[in-house]
């Protein structure tokens, strides 16, 4: 365990931002799991939906630096392109 002032204020402020930040991740993986369960439904209009929820998830997330930007780019690509398929299989 720290002893200096200075390293045991920086473990204090470590251990917020761990618990902030998993809060985050939570709910990105929420929302992705939101949108996949919708497809594999099939369910068009309710992966749509979701996936708009998710992509400002995923982007409130990768602003505040707790996911890197490049990672939530993926995640929002790979989305879209789930709802790509679908749509097109359904038109």
């Amino acid at each position: 365990m720290a002893n200096h002032p200075s390293a045991l204020k920086r473990a204090r402020q470590n251990e917020v931002r761990r618990v902030r930040n998993k809060s985050y991740k939570t709910r990105v993986k929420k929302a992705v799991k939101d949108v996949r369960a919708a497809i594999a439904a099939n369910a068009v209009e309710e992966a749509r939906e979701n996936f708009k929820k998710a992509v400002s998830i995923i982007q409130k997330t990768a602003s505040k630096g707790v996911i890197h930007k490049n990672q939530a780019a993926r995640r929002i690509s790979r989305l879209a392109r789930g709802i790509n398929r679908l749509s097109g299989s359904q038109g």
